[in-house]
């Protein structure tokens, strides 16, 4: 009898619990597990459900959990009008649609919550489904900033503040992560650490995060160039992953010297006159004091800068520079250089005075100079290269060889060290007057101008025939008389003579004065003649075709 009283009860607990799982499932409900959206755009949460009986008293509900208690914030019966609930931290942004989709504009970050959408269909049950709702903000780029305090030093037995990084508004909380040379550095919050870092979070009233992270270690030397930056890493839709950099920053490190520079800044070899510029440094921070000495004396610089101005051959010899840094007094820290100052002596010329030679006679000079290097010595006369020995010799002396001389020197293995004088060679004889050339005027009556050129010395003196207004224009052996006389009938007959005279003779020639042919020797003149002939060709070419 007890087993048959068992058997029926357990048979009654499987029909009743198979009533309430009909009941329960009698309404289905379908909704997006999550949805993601930006700060500041619309959140769209669908709601779709299925009731296994027709109802007519169906009503959809949406609810946030606040504080751990349901709250309804729109609703909406079967055919009938969307409503919102007064009083929660949706009303205004939030509007329940006819699909049963709820919609919420302006999304704020507090807006992330879980959202239930509850189905109520009368004798058919009630049933829900739940949508968590991601907001999600990029923050702003992160502003790395070093501590205002004085310079760190290396090799200290506690950590140094190396700087601060800042990241403002974004959501969720973003990371900080710290770059070293390029490298991250492992997040480590233990202070007994000799790296680590001292997080901070603020929740703005905007529901957005700042977050802040500032980077504690203790540097060596090596630490001197590395590059510090800080990334903020933070979530966006989709689960993606992304990053934004800070500016990067260098520490201000101070460590001890333990060798010494001493260098000349000067490029080209040194040569007399110019600046010289010599360079003490240590490999310390901050540069130590330094001192100069020359062959043993002492000099004054600026700093660890050596500047001598205008340098003459005396200011080459032995240049010593030396540090003296208290944090390490055991090194050796000098440097010595050897400066050495080019030059070159002036040209010295013999015979040293300007030379009058008489025409076809035979000039000769030397030409000398000392330099610090090899060194080369060429005669010019303009541009033209004459000797490259330091003789200038010349067998017969032409009014054409009258005129000035320069020797140069140079010392070719460095670059501007040159040195010049100069000579002047008279050609002494009797004047010779230049071939004459015609002068024309536009008809007879005219003014002409004629320019009678004579070589000689002593200086020639001119005399015209028939005479007119003269000027002198006196050069290099050579004097120019420039005469202005009319195109009488005379003139243009017998043409002008131009007598040049000195101590040691006279020469004489007659200058032509004609009328211009005006049209064969302008531009009109030429392009008249070439239409003429070319009119002449084309009457014989239409002669030949009639004539076929």
């Amino acid at each position: 009898m007890d087993g048959i009283t068992l058997g029926r009860a357990s048979l009654w607990c499987t029909l009743l619990l198979w009533a309430f799982q009909v009941c329960s499932g009698a309404v289905t409900v379908k909704v997006s597990p999550k949805v993601e959206v930006l700060k500041g755009d619309t959140a769209t949460l669908p709601c779709t459900h299925t009731v296994s009986s027709a109802s007519s008293n169906t009503i959809v509900e949406w609810y946030i959990e606040e504080q751990g208690t349901r709250k309804r914030v729109a609703f909406r019966r079967q055919g009938g009008e969307g409503n919102s609930d007064d009083n929660t931290p949706l009303t205004g942004r939030v509007t329940i649609e006819e699909n049963f989709t709820l919609t919420i504009t302006s999304v704020k970050p507090s807006d992330e919550l879980a959202f239930y959408c509850q189905v109520t269909a009368g004798p058919a049950g009630v049933g829900d489904g739940t949508t968590m709702l991601k907001v999600f903000f990029a923050p702003e780029k992160p502003e790395l900033t070093k501590p205002s305090t004085q310079a760190i030093s290396a090799g200290e037995p506690t950590s140094s503040e190396i700087g601060t990084c800042v990241t403002m508004n974004g959501h969720p909380q973003p990371r900080i992560i710290w770059f070293k040379d390029d490298k991250p550095l492992a997040e480590v919050k233990d202070r007994k650490e000799a790296t680590y870092m001292i997080p901070s979070i603020v929740k703005e009233a905007s529901g957005l995060f700042t977050v802040k992270s500032t980077l504690y270690m203790q540097p060596t030397k090596a630490d001197k160039d590395s590059v510090f930056q800080c990334t903020v890493e933070y979530s966006m839709p989709e689960d993606q992953i992304k990053q934004t950099k800070s500016d990067t920053i260098t520490i201000n490190l101070n460590y001890p010297s333990e060798k010494a520079t001493f260098s000349l800044l000067n490029t080209s070899p040194v040569k007399e006159g110019d600046t010289v510029n010599m360079k003490c440094e240590t490999d310390g921070n901050p540069q130590p004091e330094f001192d100069f000495a020359k062959d043993g004396k002492v000099i004054t610089g600026q700093g660890g800068l050596l500047t001598l101005k205008s340098v003459k051959r005396t200011d080459a010899g032995q240049y010593k520079c030396t540090a003296t840094d208290f944090d390490n007094l055991d090194a050796d820290l000098s440097g010595v250089i050897a400066l050495a100052v080019h030059y070159i002596d002036p040209m010295s010329v013999t015979p040293v005075e300007p030379q009058i030679v008489k025409l076809e006679d035979k000039v000769e000079w030397q030409c000398k100079t000392k330099a610090s290097d090899n060194h080369i010595v060429h005669w010019k006369k303009g541009s033209e290269v004459l000797s490259q020995d330091g003789t200038l010799s010349i067998e017969k002396v032409s009014y054409a060889n009258a005129g000035e001389y320069m020797c140069v020197g140079g010392v070719p293995s460095v670059p501007g060290l040159t040195a010049q004088t100069s000579v002047n060679l008279t050609v002494k004889g009797k004047p010779m007057i230049e071939n004459p050339t015609v002068g024309e005027v536009g008809k007879e009556g005219d003014m002409v101008t004629l320019k009678c050129s004579a070589f000689g010395f002593p200086i020639p003196q001119f005399e015209w025939t028939p005479s007119g207004k003269e000027s002198i224009l006196l050069g290099d052996n050579k004097a120019v008389s420039t005469m202005t006389v009319q195109a009488t009938a005379e003139v243009m007959k017998n043409g002008v003579t131009c007598k040049a005279g000195n101590t040691l003779g006279t020469d004489s020639k007659t200058f032509l004065v004609s009328v211009k042919r005006a049209i064969e020797n302008s531009a009109e003149g030429r392009a008249f003649s070439l239409l003429l002939l070319l009119f002449s060709l084309l009457l014989s070419g239409l002669f030949v075709v009639q004539t076929l």
